[in-house]
């Protein structure tokens, strides 16, 4: 193993292009991938290529922590979106017409924590209002390839200067192996590899190889995805039953995100009781909503089926 160079092995770079041809039907030129560690080297890359210091970048909340924590140690303005269930937690334009100029704007489909999905139009629209006000769009697709009812689309299918960001970590199963990529327009292939040579000089080179494994073991990560499917269904089906409401709908990824049942006000409170007295471990909603997140939380169907059958048995039990 020795050091690659800093967009990634180009037999890597060339095998991500594919699968956007096979996922999406894009013709894509594989000089356009950059080989990230993780997922998170792959937004602060892009966060310092398009912004400067103080500009403005829009999101939703409830959304991913590491988002504003990264913005803001980078001396950028999180701007908060507040997101509505009835829109699947996603921004929409009349919501972003209400928040000023911004830079860029940054969307997640399938989310973290909802599971929700943007459709093509919705995505269509928010591509269209960034094109309008010259900001970027950010794209992050990590959960991709974990859609239950209809398959995620790719925002370089509405939007080639798009950035779009995914990683191994979540379908391919490689969580820990800190290895990502990166989707950039040509005119912006020169400065992020200048910015990936100072920060990281290259991705991990084992776990390059090891990415390379994974591209082709599609029988197996289709089976960790109907595990997942049928874990979503136990859940889904248990959770309004003991007074969870405003359920977003999980259309992807491997999370159920709620409001706590009547009478609980206080989710870290109500998580910290699950987790001694039920055994069951959730995580608040403050974690992805600094504002309203004291009456969510977010329920996580990653695990074996036995796993989701005995955590839904014992939250049963907890909520008597």
């Amino acid at each position: 193993m020795g050091y690659t160079v800093a967009l990634g092995l180009p037999v890597l770079r060339q095998g991500i292009a594919s699968l956007y041809r096979t996922r999406h039907g894009l013709d894509l030129n594989p000089d356009r991938v950059v080989v990230t560690p993780g997922s998170s080297g792959a937004f602060i890359l892009a966060f310092l290529a398009l912004f400067d210091a103080g500009e403005r970048v829009a999101l939703a909340d409830p959304g991913y922590p590491a988002y504003r924590n990264i913005l803001r140690a980078l001396d950028l303005d999180a701007v908060r979106i507040e997101g509505r269930v009835e829109t699947g937690y996603q921004p929409v334009p009349q919501v972003l017409d209400a928040v000023g100029a911004v830079e860029g704007l940054l969307v997640a489909s399938p989310a973290n924590p909802t599971g929700t999905m943007l459709s093509r139009d919705a995505l269509d629209e928010l591509s269209a209002w960034c094109q309008g006000r010259g900001a970027a769009l950010i794209s992050d697709e990590i959960y991709h390839g974990l859609s239950y009812d209809a398959p995620a689309i790719t925002a370089l299918e509405l939007d080639d200067d798009a950035i779009v960001i995914n990683s191994f970590a979540k379908y391919f199963s490689m969580t820990g192996w800190r290895i990502g990529w990166m989707v950039v327009p040509e005119a912006m292939i020169r400065t992020v590899e200048n910015l990936a040579q100072n920060f990281f000089i290259c991705a991990s080179h084992a776990s390059q190889v090891a990415a390379l494994g994974a591209l082709d073991a599609t029988d197996e990560l289709e089976g960790h995805r109907a595990v997942y499917a049928r874990n979503r269904r136990r859940l889904m089906q248990a959770l309004p039953g003991l007074g969870f409401t405003d359920i977003a709908p999980a259309d992807g990824a491997f999370y159920v995100y709620a409001t706590l049942p009547e009478g609980a006000q206080d989710s870290t409170g109500f998580c910290e009781r699950l987790l001694q007295d039920g055994g069951v471990a959730t995580t608040t909603g403050l974690d992805f909503d600094p504002v309203r997140g004291h009456r969510t939380l977010r329920f996580s169907f990653a695990r074996t089926e036995d796993e989701i059958t005995e955590g839904v048995r014992r939250l049963i039990a907890f909520m008597g």
